[in-house]
């Protein structure tokens, strides 16, 4: 019996060396790692592989960040589709509070914030900033998203931390561009209160003013705004 004990130790000490030998390396790598690496690659077939293989369509990198926003920041649209048809959460959220959806947003990326909304993109999340999507879009002039979001629904007099809304953002932040006049019309068009004032007290038109926007104060007025 004791002879047996001992050629069971052996046995199962020899098991131990030999996976010990062969390492990780000997193993498949788990179909979670396998599909950041793809989506970090820009790699749509791998990514393909990955889901095929199980990986999790939610599965995060660094930062926390979820593979279809990895995706969504590299502007990468097929992935994101292939992300988001296998499941793929468009409101996860990383450790700065960015979504697939708000990222696309804020940087005008109109298919793939299409994409996310097809998916149950939450149009009340709000950024680190408590802003919709909207704000930045329209901070940023991108009229197709703007149009896109206006279309979805998104609160037009959304006020976020630093007391402005989407009116407001784009006269303050914006450059009297032809693409921030269009915002604000546009966003005048959809409801947005030209009086809606910032925490200070200041107006919309006060602030077109004051940065010689003569074109976005020709509009404000003709929505009511106060003189």
């Amino acid at each position: 019996m004791r002879r047996s004990l001992i050629a069971s130790l052996i046995t199962a000490t020899a098991a131990l060396v030999l996976a010990a030998c062969t390492g990780p390396a000997a193993q498949p790598r788990p179909a979670d790692a396998r599909l950041l690496d793809a989506v970090r690659d820009g790699d749509a077939s791998a990514v393909s592989a990955a889901l095929g293989d199980g990986a999790d369509p939610d599965a995060r990198g660094e930062m926390d960040r979820p593979a279809v926003l990895m995706a969504a920041r590299a502007g990468d649209v097929d992935i994101v589709r292939l992300l988001l048809a296998d499941g793929a959460d468009p409101n996860a959220a990383d450790a700065i509070q960015d979504s697939a959806y708000l990222y696309a947003g804020a940087e005008g990326l109109t298919d793939i914030l299409a994409l996310t909304l097809e998916h149950g993109a939450d149009v009340t999340s709000t950024n680190r900033y408590g802003g919709t999507a909207l704000i930045p879009a329209s901070e940023h002039g991108h009229v197709a998203t703007v149009r896109l979001l206006i279309d979805a629904g998104v609160d037009v007099d959304h006020v976020n931390k630093l007391q402005w809304t989407a009116l407001l953002e784009a006269i303050i932040l914006g450059t009297g561009s032809t693409d921030h006049i269009e915002t604000v019309r546009m966003l005048l068009d959809a409801g947005a209160d030209p009086e809606l004032a910032d925490g200070d007290g200041v107006t919309p038109r006060a602030h077109a003013v004051s940065r010689g926007f003569t074109e976005i104060v020709a509009l404000l007025d003709a929505a009511g705004a106060e003189r």
